[in-house]
């Protein structure tokens, strides 16, 4: 079931290790190891996605649409998911404890090998057994953090977006999970140095690729 420790163990009897940023940080063997833990706490999966480094243009109105939806939720049998990080839509993981929520995160094995910070709000981490950051393979099959993300939710609410939250909504669509959609532009400035040191077309649209996903305008 991946990576056995004599460490503290989880709600959910899952072995664990400490790791800075973290409370536990638990290593699946793959994405149905790791969506079969998720699902085995009994609570409904409300997970976030949407922009992370590339940030927000508007982050006080994404704090307040996320606070919006929390507060329609109850802590006692809600889990609230995202993607570890605390960056861009990383806000959700301490305005959900500070509202007495539990909190978890689904991470591509990448962010530990280049040593990504992990929200201290964040509970407990599965690591995916990844090469890639998530989204579709070549193959056109999503890839094990993708899939351990949409799979392991009972709904998606997704703020804005780029490819791999794209890839993660239809996906989760497919599968019926529940997806809202709240618009909210990538940062702009961080989006128009991206292009710039990539020597590609600065970006007139940052709505982000989720957008095209929903009927939003």
């Amino acid at each position: 079931m991946g990576t056995e420790t004599s460490g503290p163990r989880d709600v959910r009897g899952a072995p664990t290790v400490r790791a800075a940023g973290a409370s536990r940080v638990i290593r699946p063997a793959n994405a149905d190891a790791a969506i079969a833990l998720i699902r085995k706490s009994g609570r409904t999966v409300v997970t976030f996605a949407g922009f992370s480094g590339a940030g927000y243009e508007d982050p006080a109105a994404v704090e307040r649409a996320i606070a919006k939806v929390l507060d329609g939720l109850s802590p006692a049998s809600v889990l609230i998911c995202a993607g570890v990080t605390p960056e861009g839509i990383g806000v959700v993981y301490p305005l959900a404890k500070k509202r007495g929520f539990t909190t978890i995160g689904v991470v591509s094995a990448i962010a530990e090998k280049e040593g990504a910070k992990f929200s201290p709000d964040v509970d407990t981490v599965f690591v995916i057994a990844d090469d890639t950051w998530g989204g579709l393979n070549a193959d056109g099959k999503l890839s094990p953090t993708s899939f351990a993300m949409a799979g392991s939710a009972d709904e998606i609410i997704a703020i804005g977006g780029g490819e791999i939250t794209r890839d993660e909504v239809v996906a989760a669509r497919a599968m019926g999970k529940k997806v809202r959609y709240i618009a909210a532009d990538m940062n702009h400035a961080v989006a128009v140095k991206k292009a710039r040191d990539k020597h590609q077309p600065e970006p007139e649209d940052f709505r982000g690729a989720v957008h095209a996903c929903f009927d939003a305008k």
